[in-house]
C-alpha cells in the first residue's frame, strides 16, 4: 500500500475550515488532523508540504458536453477532461446530444470505450431521451441519468410530444434522474418569428408544466442552467409541495447578463440566453433554491462562432472555480457554498459515495488553492480545444496549484499530468 501525508493545509470539511495533515492510501482518504503521524505499518511513505494552500474535494460537473463523438474539432475526452482537471474538476457527466447520439446500448457503449481510452478525470455519461426510446433509455442502468431535451438546442435531441414525455417519465425508475432542457419548444419557435430569442417566457412555461409532470409520475426532475426568479419561485414553490425536484445554475448566467451579450457578440450566445440584470442579480438573491453549480459547458471553435450561423455554448470547466472563489473572497458566499454547490450536493444527488467531500475512506480526489493570488483569466494556456472563454481579461483571486484524483497528482503549478486512460467510469451506489 501506498501512503501520502498532505502536511500543513487548510482543509474544507464539513462546512468549517481546519488547519490539519491529511492521509492518503492508494487511492482513498485514510484520514486527517493535527500533527498526523503515519500509521506504524508504514515505514516509507511521502510527505507533500501543502503549507498555505487550501484543500477543497474535487468538483462534481453534472452537466458538460465533451463533444465526442462526432464532433472532436470542438473538444473530445482527452482535451475535455484536461480542461476539467485544470479547473479541479475530477468528475464531469458527458451529455448525450453527440453524432451520434447516445440514445442506445450501442452507442453508450461506444461512448464509454472512447472515454476510457482517453480521459483524464473520472466521468459518466447521460443517455438521451427520443420520441421513441422511453423504455430502452430506462434499462440502460450505467448511464449516470436521463437527459431530454424539451426544447431545441445543439444537436436534434427534440421530444416536444406529450406522448413521448410522459413515456419518459413513466418509464425512468423512481431512482434516477431525469435531467431536462427546461425551454417550451412551441414558445421558442413563435417569439423566434417575431425576432425574439428564446425570452424568459420559454423557461417559465416548460418549468411549470415539467414541475407537473414530476408532481404527477413521482420522478426527480433535475432541472438544467435555471435562468430566471421566476424558475426558482416554482421550483422552490414545488419542493415545499413535495416534488422531488432540484436545480442547477451556470456561472455564465450568474455573472453574465444582456449587456455583456452584446459585448460578446456570438461567443456570449448559449442556450437558454443570459437574462436581463434584474434575473441575473435574482438568481444571486436566491441562491438559497439552488442546489447545484454546473458549467453546462459548451465549447465551439472561433470558426464556428463568427460565421454566419454561430452555435450556442460557452465553455466553463477552467473558469468555474476561479470564478466561485472570487466571490468568496468579494463575500458573496463563503468556501463551504463552493464545496456544497459543486461537490457536496452534486455527489449525494447523484448517488456517488466515493465523491464529494473529504472524510475517510472516500476517494482522494482534491483540490488544492491558494486563496490570496490575484490573476487574470485568459484565452491563453487553456485546455480546452476551442482557445477561448467569455472572462478573458477578468481579474479573478484564487488559483489552483495542485489537483489529486484518487490519490495521485494529476495537476500541478499548471499543467496536467494524468495519462490518457487514468479517469475511470463513475459508480453509483455503495461505496467501495
Amino acid at each position: 500500500m501506498q501512503l501520502t501525508l498532505l502536511k500543513g493545509g487548510q482543509l474544507v470539511v464539513e462546512g468549517q475550515l481546519l488547519t490539519a495533515d491529511l492521509a492518503i492510501v492508494n487511492e482513498r482518504i485514510l484520514g486527517y488532523g493535527a500533527d498526523l503521524a503515519p500509521p506504524p505499518e508504514f515505514n516509507q511513505f511521502d510527505t507533500v508540504d501543502v503549507s498555505g494552500l487550501t484543500i477543497l474535494p474535487g468538483l462534481v460537473d453534472v452537466h458538460v458536453h465533451l463533444r465526442e463523438p462526432g464532433a472532436e474539432h470542438k473538444e473530445d475526452f482527452l482535451s475535455g477532461t484536461r480542461a476539467a482537471l485544470a479547473g479541479c474538476v475530477t468528475t464531469v457527466f458527458g451529455m448525450p446530444n453527440t453524432t451520434p447520439t447516445i440514445t442506445t446500448r450501442t452507442s453508450l457503449d461506444q461512448a464509454i470505450v472512447l472515454a476510457d481510452e482517453k480521459a483524464v478525470c473520472d466521468f459518466g455519461l447521460y443517455v438521451g431521451g427520443t420520441q421513441d426510446n422511453a423504455d430502452e433509455a430506462a434499462s440502460l442502468s450505467d448511464a449516470v441519468g436521463l437527459k431530454l431535451y424539451i426544447g431545441s438546442s445543439t444537436g436534434d435531441l427534440l421530444v416536444d410530444q406529450f406522448e413521448a414525455q410522459i413515456a419518459h417519465f413513466m418509464a425512468t425508475p423512481l431512482d434516477r434522474i431525469i435531467a431536462v432542457h427546461a425551454e417550451d419548444e412551441a414558445a421558442v419557435r413563435h417569439y423566434a418569428k417575431q425576432g425574439q430569442r428564446r425570452p424568459p417566457i420559454c423557461a417559465k412555461l416548460s418549468t411549470a408544466y415539467l414541475l407537473t409532470l414530476a408532481e404527477q409520475t413521482g420522478r426527480h426532475l433535475h432541472i438544467c442552467h435555471v435562468t430566471t426568479r421566476d424558475e426558482l419561485t416554482l421550483i422552490r414553490q414545488a419542493k415545499e409541495r413535495g416534488v422531488r425536484v432540484t436545480c442547477e445554475v451556470s456561472p455564465h448566467h450568474l455573472w453574465l447578463n444582456t449587456q455583456d451579450e452584446q459585448r460578446l457578440g456570438p461567443y456570449g450566445r448559449c442556450n437558454p440566453p443570459l437574462r436581463d440584470e434584474p434575473d441575473r442579480t435574482g438568481l444571486w438573491e436566491h441562491l438559497d433554491g439552488v442546489d447545484l453549480i454546473a458549467t453546462d459547458h459548451a465549447p465551439h471553435t472561433r470558426a464556428e462562432k463568427e460565421s454566419g450561423t454561430p452555435p450556442a455554448g460557452i465553455p466553463g470547466l477552467e473558469t468555474m472555480l476561479p470564478l466561485l472563489l472570487t466571490a468568496v473572497t468579494e463575500g458573496r458566499m463563503s468556501l463551504a457554498d463552493v464545496v456544497s454547490f459543486t461537490a457536496t450536493r452534486p455527489a449525494h444527488l447523484f448517488n456517488l459515495p466515493d465523491k464529494g467531500s473529504i472524510r475517510p475512506n472516500k476517494h482522494a480526489d482534491l483540490t488544492l488553492v491558494d486563496l490570496n493570488e490575484t490573476w487574470t483569466l485568459s484565452d491563453d494556456g487553456l485546455e480546452t480545444r476551442c482557445g477561448w472563454t467569455p472572462f478573458a481579461g477578468m481579474d479573478v483571486t484564487g488559483r489552483v496549484k495542485q489537483v489529486w484524483l484518487r490519490g495521485q497528482c494529476v495537476y500541478r503549478e499548471g499543467s496536467v499530468v494524468a495519462e490518457p486512460g487514468y479517469g475511470q467510469r463513475v459508480q453509483q451506489g455503495q461505496a467501495g
